[in-house]
């Protein structure tokens, strides 16, 4: 297990130190906002743990971006000295799992931390997903298509993933936001289609190939076999939010 933790105080550092070495985690410290989103876009972590307030931000700004742009399932611990009812609620509310306030019961923090992993290991899956020719390895977020390794983003292969788990269904881009982005419909949906754009093309999803995707204007999209493509269609079962 690997963790990822924004903290930038030095006393706070050496308490994690501490707390880690009878442990088999691995852990990466980051002072500022700005490293930590840098080695996101680089590193995978298995859980993140995140001071509220940092030098160049807070923890809001961080969480965000995290929920936006990595993994949505990944788990998020604030830990912080802040301790009203209203900021427990507002860093949940924007995608944190738990917040614990700073305190000496540093083996509660562990144990939280514990059942955090554990959750996360659980809801691993361990068996690919064979799809025609196409398989999709959900431990190590890759597809391959006739053994070959398709290059994808995390987001992309979330998307990828939901959608060959779903075949048939006509989804719309409000329901693929919150499930894959966990955003809200408010933000623009074009997210959405230049997703599928880039899926239609890393994927080769066309009526020519095994599996394509067909646009429903102004909803959403379908993923099917390009056999079924051509017939007709069966009854549609619509997903919406």
């Amino acid at each position: 297990m690997r963790l990822g933790i924004l903290e930038d105080e030095a006393t706070q550092i050496s308490i994690y130190e501490l707390l880690f070495s009878s442990t088999q985690y691995q852990y990466d410290f980051f002072g500022t906002i700005a490293t930590f989103l840098a080695a996101l876009k680089q590193e995978k972590y298995d859980l993140l743990i995140i001071d509220w307030m940092l030098p160049d931000g807070t923890a809001e700004e961080a969480i965000k971006w995290v929920r936006k742009n990595v993994d949505w399932r990944i788990p998020i611990i604030c830990v912080t000295s802040r301790n009203t009812e209203s900021d427990v609620v507002n860093a949940l509310h924007l995608g944190a799992d738990d917040y614990f306030v700073k305190s000496q019961r540093y083996f509660e923090l562990l144990a939280r931390i514990d059942s955090l992993a554990r959750r996360a290991r659980e809801k691993q899956e361990t068996t690919n997903l064979q799809f025609g020719l196409y398989e999709i390895n959900p431990n190590d977020q890759e597809i391959t298509i006739a053994g070959k390794n398709v290059g994808l983003t995390q987001k992309e292969f979330a998307l990828a993933r939901y959608l060959f788990q779903n075949p048939n269904k006509l989804l719309s881009r409000v329901h693929l936001l919150e499930k894959i982005w966990g955003l809200a419909a408010e933000i623009d949906t074009r997210t959405v289609d230049t997703h599928i754009s880039r899926l239609r093309s890393k994927l080769h999803l066309s009526p020519k190939s095994e599996w394509d995707i067909t646009t429903v204007y102004g909803y959403g999209y379908r993923l099917q076999s390009s056999k079924e493509t051509k017939s007709t269609h069966p009854i549609q079962r619509v997903m919406h939010n």
